[in-house]
Parts: C-alpha cells; sequence; structure tokens
C-alpha cells in the first residue's frame, strides 16, 4: 500500500512537499516516482527514483522540482518549487514493490493528492 500527502493550496511562485510511503509485507521497493493528471489531460510522469538514488524529470519541471528517497523508511518524496498554475493536478505517488523473493516487481499506486496553484 502507499499512502501519499503534502498536496494543497499554494501560490504561483510557492512550494510544496508531497510524501509517499510504501506500508505492509514488502520484500524490496525498486523505482519509485510521481506522476500526476490535470483535469481532462492524461497522466504523465513528473519524476522517477531508482533504487540507487538516479533520477528522470519531465521537461516541464526540471530545475523546480526534487525527488528523493529514504530507502529504510520505503519513502518517496517531491520537492516543489517555484510553482506555476499549470502544475496544478492530482499527483499519484507510484512503485516497483517486490512481496517477497520469489515474485517480480509489480507496479503499486497512491490514492493521489491534490496540487492546487493560484495565479
Amino acid at each position: 500500500q502507499l499512502q501519499a500527502s503534502g498536496g494543497g493550496l499554494v501560490q504561483a511562485g510557492g512550494s510544496l512537499r508531497l510524501s509517499c510511503a510504501a506500508s505492509g509485507s514488502i520484500f524490496s521497493v525498486g523505482t519509485m516516482g510521481w506522476y500526476r493528471q490535470a483535469a481532462g489531460a492524461q497522466r504523465e510522469l513528473v519524476a522517477e527514483i531508482a533504487q540507487g538514488g538516479s533520477t528522470n524529470y519531465a521537461d516541464p519541471v526540471k530545475g523546480r522540482f526534487t525527488i528523493s528517497r529514504d530507502n529504510a523508511k520505503r519513502t518517496v518524496y517531491l520537492q516543489m518549487n517555484a510553482l506555476k498554475p499549470e502544475d496544478t493536478a492530482v499527483y499519484y505517488c507510484t512503485a516497483q514493490v517486490r512481496l517477497s523473493w520469489a515474485s517480480a516487481h509489480r507496479a503499486y499506486w497512491g490514492q493521489g493528492t491534490q496540487v492546487t496553484v493560484s495565479s
């Protein structure tokens, strides 16, 4: 299970920090990431981070957002700075989770958290 938190309403130029923790009987957590879905749009990748720490960002957020993770806590974070109205969306966390040594990684999704940036 993935539990996301940290969304809210912020003015343009402001900052928010999202968190997402994986819980339950888990053997390992691979790549973790954040996607977002604006009203009427498709879900899109925001950023992802591998277990070893390598990162990948969507072009619209490069230089403004920072993804990080705490492997001991099985938690991924998204620090969002210099927010713009076009960042308004529901943000979903995702993680590749292995439930046992014998199982493959499988994608799990959090419930989504609303981020609204006012102009």
